[in-house]
């Protein structure tokens, strides 16, 4: 999988252009069904509920429709998935606030208001390496995408053969008996999707050239 997951390379502009355009709703779909998940484990990264995690991911998609067009496409000010992690870490930033603000009894005893949260003071998603920990998790949500879509266009039987071979590991003889099918036809599975996936990955990062 290590392989796949370098061939999801840097973050491409075609659909973001497309996203300048707000009744695009199909372009819009797909940078949900893209990204959420993303937005969504940084979240959880970052010591959120579940449920202040699904308000990140609808916040960051509030933020990005409404100031996506303020996102420079020169390279020298940065990329976009720079950008966006920092709209997810403001995000994050707003949830910690609230809950900051959600215990009136702290300024009652004191007198004084609750300190304002920092940037600086957000827990990062990615720990000490903070490109590395980011691009790792960049890459490895564009590879569950590829996964799931490419699943969603084969056979079952060809993906269970893959999932169980591949993804969980099982040996390849475990896996034509479970399945109760002949041992090449396992790794003929594993040949056909990881062409397939490898394709879709890169299908997904040409939609952002």
């Amino acid at each position: 999988m290590k392989m796949l997951m370098e061939d999801a390379l840097l973050t491409r502009y075609t659909l973001l252009s497309r996203l300048q355009n707000r009744d695009d709703q199909d372009s819009w779909k797909d940078f949900f069904d893209t990204y959420w998940r993303l937005i969504h484990g940084v979240a959880i990264q970052s010591g959120l509920t579940e449920a202040e995690a699904q308000d990140v991911v609808q916040e960051t998609l509030i933020t990005v429709t409404k100031d996506l067009h303020k996102f420079k496409r020169d390279r020298k000010l940065g990329s976009f998935r720079g950008w966006l992690r920092n709209v997810i870490r403001w995000r994050i930033a707003d949830q910690l606030r609230k809950r900051t603000r959600a215990r009136p009894e702290d300024d009652s005893k004191t007198g004084e208001s609750s300190p304002r949260l920092e940037l600086a003071e957000i827990p990062d998603p990615a720990g000490e390496d903070l490109e590395s920990g980011w691009d790792s998790a960049w890459q490895a949500n564009l590879l569950e995408v590829a996964m799931n879509n490419v699943r969603r266009s084969v056979k079952e039987e060809h993906y269970q053969m893959f999932d169980l071979y591949v993804v969980r590991q099982w040996p390849a003889r475990m896996v034509a008996r479970r399945l109760e099918v002949n041992v090449g036809r396992v790794y003929l599975a594993k040949h056909r999707l990881l062409a397939l996936i490898k394709a879709e990955a890169r299908r997904l990062e040409e939609k952002w050239n």
